[in-house]
């Protein structure tokens, strides 16, 4: 029997890379298009891309209402780079008519790391299930995570000017990062993510 069925969000952006990361840990991997589509899946992935592109097509698509509602209700949920942007309840530097999926209690400051000749890769030092691990994290147009609220577990963080600077965080079933984990041959947090999925466990700080 197969792992339970995880959904990526397939309007635009990286999809097939995490498709391949998903489909490796022994997911049945589905591509949400549609509302009908959210509803064959237990989880879902947002992936990088174009924060804006993908908010304008959430809503377009008829999937901006029921993938919140899903969301709120304890879906596990995975965003990536823009995928961070769309779940963070708040937005510095964004469009006006930009939507959120208000899942993570984080600000997060769209392109805070800088436009795309910025672009860098680097290590990652984990945390809680990513404790004492290093992790390879590259870097594309990144959101930056100006600061989380309390029940935000920082699972990695990168040396920024002599700062830690969270990179990878997570509240109850929702987890989030600025970089792009799915562009490496390294699948730990896509590991910690498909934990999540099959134990359905709501995690908060300790």
């Amino acid at each position: 029997m197969g792992l339970s069925p995880v959904g990526i969000l397939a309007l635009q952006g990286d999809v097939r890379e995490h498709r391949a990361v998903m489909e490796s840990l022994g997911h049945h991997v589905v591509s949400v298009k549609t509302p009908g589509d959210l509803e064959a899946v237990s989880a879902m992935v947002l992936p990088g891309g174009e924060s804006t592109a993908i908010s304008l097509l959430l809503k377009s698509s008829g999937l901006l209402s029921p993938l919140r509602q899903r969301i709120a209700d304890g879906m596990p949920t995975f965003g990536t780079c823009a995928g961070l942007v769309l779940l963070a309840r708040s937005i510095l530097d964004g469009r006006a008519d930009q939507v959120q999926l208000d899942g993570i209690d984080a600000v997060v400051r769209r392109n805070g790391f800088g436009r795309q000749r910025f672009s860098f890769e680097t290590r990652a030092e984990g945390a809680g299930p990513l404790q004492g691990m290093s992790l390879p994290a590259v870097f594309i147009r990144a959101p930056l995570i100006e600061s989380v609220g309390d029940d935000v577990e920082i699972l990695a963080t990168i040396d920024r000017d002599g700062e830690d600077t969270a990179v990878l965080i997570r509240q109850g079933s929702v987890l989030a990062g600025s970089f792009h984990p799915e562009l490496t041959s390294d699948r730990r947090c896509h590991e910690v993510f498909s934990t999540m999925v099959e134990q359905g466990t709501v995690h908060t700080t300790l």
